[in-house]
């Protein structure tokens, strides 16, 4: 049973593993806390950029020879394979670690199994320490691995009467600054950022990332069926890296011009929605994207939902009403209030003179 000294190793590693966020993606962020003996903190740290050390490595290398005989507590099951780094188990057992405490268990392939790994070395494991608190940052990439597609968030901001713009089209602003600084931290902790073909022609944006330093940008994926993105479109500009998935019936010389740009041009089935969002989804997971953030607009939501294929609402509302103006979403197959998908939240926060409402669908496997 973890001590007093383990249990708040376990929220520091939390926290790092939080404030990591998006750096280390396509891994997901962890955090790792090293104890001595004597349950002292001598090292900590947070997974790396792709290719560098996990969170693991990074406490022991700042434990150093104090790690010996001591304890290192972790978010997730250390990895027990040799990929764009070497095992987390072989680093552990190398620093000569008596115990090591995590909150969650690692499905990933491969990497799964640490556990028994380091009992077979002689270890002492602990497993679950705070898993629904480590679950918070983990359960998009664990999603994510368990179905082999990213975990998909929609996010939108609106008035209090569900308008995401007024009735001439206007839509800059209906949040103000700090809902708008928001959405970039939640950019830059996905891996991509997704929009349909409407919201390129309607606002041209570039779906890039500010205020938020961080190793690659998410990859902007625009949903064109008929490949009408325009070529000067500042999605297409190479600022970021690009990726339009446009129907294999598109008209070919469309095709041809995108491709003649900075994006890259996928070709996939089309359905009576227009592009088969499953063939997507599977796409982007092949790419290493496990995080997608969906932007716009309303008829992309509505796919989205009517397919089943959102995992978490963000919502941010602005105490102001229009009357009138596009809704949020469209028809997404929902008949009477017995059919009302009902969120679970998980969190509300104030960001004035907005508010910020985060909920999850409840997952049934």
């Amino acid at each position: 049973m973890a001590t007093e000294a383990e249990t708040a190793a376990m929220r520091r590693a939390i926290d790092l593993a939080e404030a990591a966020r998006g750096i280390p993606n396509p891994n997901p962020a962890v955090g790792a806390v090293v104890l001595d003996p004597a349950g002292q903190v001598v090292g900590e740290g947070a997974t790396a950029p792709i290719g560098g050390p996990h969170a693991e490595v990074v406490a022991l290398e700042a434990a150093a020879d104090r790690a010996r005989g001591g304890t290192i507590v972790v978010s997730l099951e250390p990895c027990s394979h040799e990929g764009r780094t070497g095992a987390c188990t072989a680093a552990i057992t190398a620093a000569g670690i008596a115990r090591v405490i995590f909150a969650i268990e690692d499905p990933h392939g491969a990497a799964a199994g640490g556990a028994e790994r380091l009992r077979e070395a002689g270890v002492d494991v602990e497993a679950g320490l705070l898993a629904d608190e480590a679950l918070v940052e983990l359960e998009p990439w664990l999603v994510a691995a368990a179905e082999r597609r990213p975990y998909v968030t929609w996010k939108y901001a609106a008035t209090l009467d569900g308008r995401i713009a007024a009735a001439d089209g206007t839509s800059q602003w209906i949040t103000g600054e700090g809902a708008r600084n928001d959405v970039q931290l939640l950019r830059g902790g996905s891996d991509a950022v997704i929009v349909g073909i409407g919201t390129v022609l309607a606002d041209d944006p570039a779906l890039t990332v500010r205020l938020v330093d961080l190793p690659r940008h998410p990859l902007r994926v625009v949903v064109d069926s008929d490949a009408r993105t325009p070529v000067g479109a500042k999605v297409v500009d190479g600022s970021a890296p690009t990726l339009i998935a446009v129907a294999a019936d598109a008209d070919p010389g469309r095709v041809a011009a995108l491709r003649s740009t900075e994006a890259a041009v996928v070709e996939l089935p089309r359905t009576g929605q227009g592009v088969d969002l499953a063939a997507l989804l599977a796409t982007l997971y092949e790419r290493e994207c496990y995080q997608l953030l969906v932007e716009g607009g309303a008829r992309l939501a509505t796919s989205f939902l009517a397919g089943g294929l959102v995992d978490r609402v963000v919502a941010y509302l602005a105490p102001a009403l229009l009357g009138a103006g596009p809704s949020v979403v469209g028809d997404f197959g929902v008949a009477t209030i017995a059919e009302a998908w009902r969120l679970s939240p998980k969190g509300l926060t104030y960001l004035q003179p907005d508010v910020r409402i985060i909920a999850t669908v409840e997952r049934t496997s």
